[in-house]
């Protein structure tokens, strides 16, 4: 009745603890949570086509983030691209453009750049191609808090 993969894209399998610094980039499948701190990029396996990534309060990522769906209440340094759904916690603070086809942002929450909707051609429910980076006429410039 239920199907088990589609439970399991979302479970969060993997943990960066606190305390933990990483450098380097990280690959990851299924899920992945980061109360630690990556130098480097954190990509899902499959791009943004599947992944959930939880970015906890005291989690910090200074690099290139790609996921299905990204949850954040800590820090990103760089640029982001989520195929499905961001959700910014109120501490969450990103440094670097947001490409995005769903967009939840709670009051407090800031980002420090540009907001990219980026819906792309559907490839069926786990997942959108984006857009390559770069300029866009529908990109919103956004420096101040959620309110």
């Amino acid at each position: 009745m239920f199907s088990k993969q589609a439970t399991s894209q979302k479970e969060i399998a993997s943990l960066i603890g606190g305390g933990s610094t990483i450098v380097g980039d990280i690959t990851f499948s299924g899920g992945l949570r980061i109360d630690g701190t990556v130098r480097g990029a954190v990509r899902c396996v499959d791009g943004e086509k599947a992944g959930m990534l939880v970015i906890s309060e005291l989690g910090t990522v200074e690099g290139e983030v790609r996921a299905a769906h990204l949850v954040v209440a800590g820090r990103i340094n760089g640029p982001v691209y989520a195929s499905e759904l961001v959700e910014l916690q109120p501490k969450a603070r990103i440094a670097g453009d947001v490409h995005y086809r769903a967009l939840e942002m709670h009051n407090g929450a800031i980002v420090d750049g540009t907001l990219v909707y980026a819906p792309g051609e559907s490839t069926g429910k786990a997942g959108l191609k984006l857009a390559p980076p770069g300029p866009r006429p529908e990109a919103v410039k956004t420096e101040a808090q959620a309110g």
